[in-house]
């Protein structure tokens, strides 16, 4: 992949007006340089504050693009050593004077805000932001940052060297992916224990590498005043509409209304399977001995399935995709060296989202690129905006926009399937819904303990976390001999090592995509209206406005669930 400033068609906006073209973004002295413009630049109006932010919006936009680009490449292959050198050098050179100067220009910002009030209405989220930016700052915690990052670097790096020989071959992680659906149990045992003794060779890594993070993290909190990283990063990820103690109370809802739920269909799935009990390695096969769906053999046929998809539902979706495909901008299939997870990214210069994800052949493969289309057509949605900061959401209504679209477009995605496979894809989705909303209570729940309690051992981190796993129903499988596997599943989720707390958002913004496809059942088109309506506030909002804006209740109360479980079991058994 060649990705760089120069390959991307920055021409369909406005050409640069701060910086200069062929500046040298990765020479620290030339970046301080233009922050140090800006701070000088004097704003005797309102109108001079707007252009300052305007200005500002420019530079962000430029850094920003940079930094994904680098991300980027270094993600598409970890062990290509120029990546991840060029990586590394963004984070320890560009970023701390990034985070250094931002706290600067917050502090002009709010001096000149003072004397020349702007619109609420326009920038009262902003200034909130802002604020929130400014109480957080400590200058002590710009190199702990950086730290940090590299540290997540490093979970990349060691995850992405995981393969295994098997059936003959090397495969990667997400590879072995597709013979967890092969109707042959011994194969699939087979498969999962590789797999999984794989990953516990590098246990004792993984473990040290989260011993680092949690001590460094305690420390920024310790830093900037807080009790403890919990609250600190609560803080920093701007919940300004819920506590921890809401977060608590889904995590109990879900043990009493979903966990039962999630319970009857694992039992469902032992009587159709004739089994005396579940293992791992029985939970993705179709319980009814049908072959693997398979929606596709080569990723260009997924890319072209999904344009079709995307194209029937709306013409603007459609084209929208179809613009990502022929820029280059979708690298979706796995393969040795690259990182693991999926992910889109925004190009803030250009306004143009990448996709990133490892597709094997799975019909998750495709929901995959369905959810990471729904975040690229959010940052679509919203790029016309000309302040940076309202051009992304946040992530409570960000992650709306991608499991709507693994819903929304229902029956279309027969353009992989006959009919019942079609029924089979739509039962094993509302299947994962379920199963989706325990998994973020169980990863949540455990972050919580993690840091509420940052003096706890290696061994009473695998205590608890097979403590949270029996509370939310992990024996209706059976783990028997494979105690050791069991205690260390947390390694596979990256969300824990690379963006702490950021895994509560899934669960509130799946209620919200089932209330958008209720409304769907009945409109589809007022359904999509208000979709994309939501999707082009971008970050200009509240997150209760957002949804509002969408038609939907922010809400992850049980008010809120109870009925929408109710309805996504119906769909389900309709479907089986």
């Amino acid at each position: 992949m060649n990705l760089t400033a120069n390959s991307l068609n920055l021409s369909r906006f406005q050409s640069r007006s701060f910086v200069p073209k062929d500046v040298d973004l990765q020479n620290p002295q030339t970046v301080e340089l233009l922050y140090q413009r800006l701070l000088e630049r004097p704003m005797a109006s309102t109108k001079d504050l707007e252009r300052w932010l305007l200005e500002r919006s420019e530079l962000d936009a430029v850094l920003s693009q940079e930094g994904a680009i680098v991300y980027i490449l270094m993600t598409c292959q970890t062990d290509d050593a120029k990546r991840t050198d060029a990586y590394k050098k963004f984070i320890e050179t560009i970023e701390p004077i990034i985070k250094q100067m931002d706290d600067k220009l917050n502090k002009r910002f709010f001096e000149a805000a003072k004397e020349h009030p702007l619109d609420k209405k326009r920038y009262g989220v902003y200034e909130r932001e802002i604020k929130n930016e400014l109480e957080l700052f400590v200058e002590e915690n710009v190199a702990l940052s950086t730290q940090e990052e590299l540290l997540g670097q490093e979970y990349q790096a060691i995850c992405a060297a995981m393969t295994i020989s098997f059936k003959g071959k090397e495969h990667t992680l997400p590879q072995m992916g597709k013979y967890l659906v092969e109707l042959d149990r011994g194969l699939r045992e087979k498969a999962w224990l590789k797999s999984a003794h794989r990953r516990l060779k590098d246990k004792g890594r993984l473990d040290d590498l989260f011993g680092r993070m949690l001590k460094l993290r305690t420390q920024m909190a310790k830093n900037a005043g807080f009790d403890n990283y919990r609250d600190y990063k609560f803080k920093a990820l701007g919940r300004f509409d819920y506590t921890p103690q809401d977060c608590k109370h889904y995590h109990q809802t879900i043990e009493r209304i979903v966990v039962p739920l999630m319970g009857r269909i694992l039992e469902e799935r032992k009587k159709k399977m004739k089994l005396d009990a579940l293992r791992p390695w029985d939970l993705a096969v179709d319980p009814a001995a049908q072959p693997p769906l398979k929606p596709f053999e080569r990723v260009e046929e997924l890319v072209e399935g999904c344009k079709k998809i995307f194209s029937d539902m709306d013409e603007e979706l459609g084209a929208h995709f179809a613009l990502m495909a022929d820029e280059g901008l979708l690298d979706l299939e796995s393969r040795k060296g690259k990182a693991p997870g999926g992910y889109q990214h925004a190009l803030h210069e250009a306004r143009l989202p990448f996709i990133f994800m490892n597709a094997v052949g799975l019909d998750s493969d495709m929901r995959t690129l369905l959810h990471e289309a729904g975040h690229a057509f959010h940052s679509l949605a919203c790029r016309h905006d000309p302040l940076f900061d309202y051009r992304h959401g946040p992530m409570e209504f960000n992650e709306v926009a991608s499991m709507a679209m693994e819903i929304l477009p229902d029956e279309r995605i027969s353009v992989f399937y006959n009919e019942e496979e079609t029924d089979r894809s739509i039962s094993d989705h509302f299947k994962d819904v379920v199963f989706t909303l325990v998994w973020v209570a169980i990863v949540d729940c455990f972050q919580h303990w993690l840091y509420e309690n940052p003096d706890h051992t290696p061994q009473q981190r695998s205590q608890e976390w097979i403590r949270i796993r029996w509370r939310f129903g992990s024996g209706y499988v059976d783990w028997q001999g494979l105690e050791s596997e069991h205690e260390y599943l947390w390694h596979r989720q990256l969300h824990i090592f690379e963006v702490p707390f950021y895994y509560i958002e899934y669960g509130i913004a799946q209620l919200g995509a089932l209330q958008l496809w209720l409304t769907a059942k009945k409109d589809p088109k007022k359904a999509l209206g208000h979709y994309k309506k939501a999707l082009a506030l971008g970050g200009s909002r509240t997150i209760p406005e957002l949804y509002e804006a969408a038609g939907i209740r922010f809400d992850f109360s049980e008010k809120t669930i109870a009925p929408l479980m109710e309805a996504v079991m119906e769909e389900w058994r309709k479907k089986t």
